[in-house]
């Protein structure tokens, strides 16, 4: 978790060279975390991120109303006082510049993080672990229904 201090003018120093305010605001992991994970899932050419079980447990998560978006799932943060390093794992789409779309989700989510949070992004490590594309999944979906159908009629 990270302590952020005020960043107006209001902060004074007390005795010992203590900072003395109007007090301390706490910033939890996750909330970095979601923070970074929908600055990721918006940026143009991103299909989805995390892997397996974060994947899955996102989409379902996404379903149910009331829940959380799940915004965080498949990124990993690390949060010091004043710093915060990320790392993600994402699926990209097919016939995009991967550097090109790295360097975007690098400057989506250090913009989106250090405006929420006042925290300075020094990492985002991006795994790209595979592509999709869109065909595969559109014949492997006709492949499922035709045999569905043909096993019904007989």
């Amino acid at each position: 978790m990270a302590d952020v201090e005020s960043l107006g003018g209001s902060s004074t120093t007390g005795r010992n060279g203590e900072r003395s305010g109007r007090g301390r605001t706490t910033i939890a992991d996750g909330v970095v975390a979601t923070i970074a994970g929908i600055a990721i899932r918006e940026t143009e050419g991103v299909h989805s991120v995390g892997r397996g079980a974060s994947k899955a447990l996102g989409a379902v998560a996404g379903r149910v109303p009331g829940s959380s978006s799940g915004g965080g799932r498949g990124v990993k943060v690390e949060v010091g006082e004043k710093q915060t390093a990320v790392d993600v794992d994402i699926e990209v789409e097919y016939g995009i510049p991967i550097h090109e779309l790295a360097d975007r989700i690098r400057t989506q989510v250090t913009d989106a993080v250090e405006t929420m949070t006042g925290l300075e992004v020094v990492e985002i490590n991006i795994n790209v672990f595979d592509v999709h594309v869109p065909d595969e999944d559109d014949d492997e979906d006709e492949d499922e229904n035709r045999s569905r159908s043909s096993a019904r009629v007989r």
